[in-house]
């Protein structure tokens, strides 16, 4: 069974909405305004390209990085690495052509049966409403967090307010940085 890993910047009060300037959102742009950048905060996002065998996303987060990733030096070890696109709406014809096999799925269930098959771990970048609705069904193995020193308020959140049994997690790894970013790796315990 492959692992799926949920990847996340995220407010300290669990906002993960627009971390890099997507717009629509009052507080775009939060993970690099007055914040202080150090590399070794961000070491995690190539050990996730070095560790991944494959990638998902729902649709907002495909049209989002689907134009911009396939040409960027940074997120090149993506680029052939298979990807699916969990989303009702989106077809075929809507896909990039440049950014490696992409494959639509329909549902929750098809998530599940690409679980169940032969292969790595399975990244999933950003994605709010994806990651909310996987971790409800318990589909989701790990979760990287880089927790941001900030209090956004409103804005798309990481987990859902589904009234659910309790879920606890095990802290794997973790790091603080002297610009006040904290790196959580938990895994699921089941």
């Amino acid at each position: 069974m492959r692992t799926l890993i949920s990847t996340a910047f995220v407010s300290l009060d669990g906002v993960v909405e627009a971390p890099g300037g997507e717009p629509g959102y009052r507080n775009s742009g939060w993970t690099f305004k007055n914040m202080e950048f150090l590399p070794e905060a961000y070491d995690i996002k190539g050990r996730e390209q070095q560790e991944a065998s494959a990638m998902l996303l729902g649709r907002t987060s495909y049209q989002a990085f689907s134009p911009v990733w396939p040409g960027m030096e940074d997120f090149s070890s993506y680029k052939e690495m298979p990807k699916y696109v969990v989303s009702t709406t989106l077809t075929d014809d809507d896909l990039v052509s440049d950014w490696g096999r992409t494959t639509i799925l329909r549902s929750l269930d098809e998530v599940a049966a690409l679980k169940e098959t032969e292969g790595g771990p399975i990244i999933m970048h950003g994605s709010a409403t994806l990651n909310r609705n996987l971790s409800d069904a318990g589909l989701i193995d790990r979760y990287h967090l880089l927790v941001f020193p900030l209090l956004l308020g409103a804005g798309k959140r990481l987990f859902s307010d589904t009234d659910k049994d309790m879920q606890k997690l095990e802290l794997v790894e973790h790091e603080a940085y002297a610009n006040g970013l904290q790196k959580n790796i938990f895994d699921v315990v089941r």
